[in-house]
């Protein structure tokens, strides 16, 4: 496993990830409706190669193939562990936690995160504490998230 810092030449790769993971590993707990409002497939990759690269963002790779991603926004006394996704085919392969490590190594203090149902579990694992449930809109479709935090 590498572990390498983001490129713009790893734009289309990634995004292909997180649409695929989405609608394949979250469809447990998600319906149809909610992870086509969650992301779709109309999305430029301009916007997703910016919003990649205005934060600290990692990828996994192994065999050539990107495994994992996720990004990681410092703001003052709290960071934001705004994306954290692994490929849907190399789900429990440790990818998740060496991403997760890297990205908190990169910051000091109080962490955040916005976990899906299905992270949930994964972050709770990590220390991470649930602050509170959330509704969120998407498209006017409502999902649960939750708010969650690590000191």
């Amino acid at each position: 496993m590498i572990i390498k810092k983001y490129q713009q030449s790893d734009c289309a790769e990634t995004f292909k990830l997180f649409y695929n993971t989405i609608h394949t590993v979250n469809a447990k707990d998600y319906t149809a409706e909610q992870l086509d409002a969650w992301v779709n497939q109309s999305m430029s990759m301009l916007d997703w190669n910016k919003s990649l690269e205005k934060n600290y963002c990692v990828i996994s790779i192994a065999n050539g193939i990107i495994t994992g991603f996720g990004d990681i926004e410092n703001i003052g006394k709290v960071s934001y562990l705004n994306r954290l996704y692994v490929h849907k085919d190399y789900q429990g392969m440790g990818f998740g936690n060496a991403l997760c490590d890297t990205l908190e190594k990169s910051t000091q203090g109080k962490i955040a995160v916005h976990s899906s149902i299905t992270a949930k579990p994964f972050f709770e694992k990590r220390g991470y504490k649930v602050i509170k449930e959330q509704k969120v809109e998407r498209l006017g479709v409502f999902l649960i998230n939750y708010m969650m935090e690590k000191v």
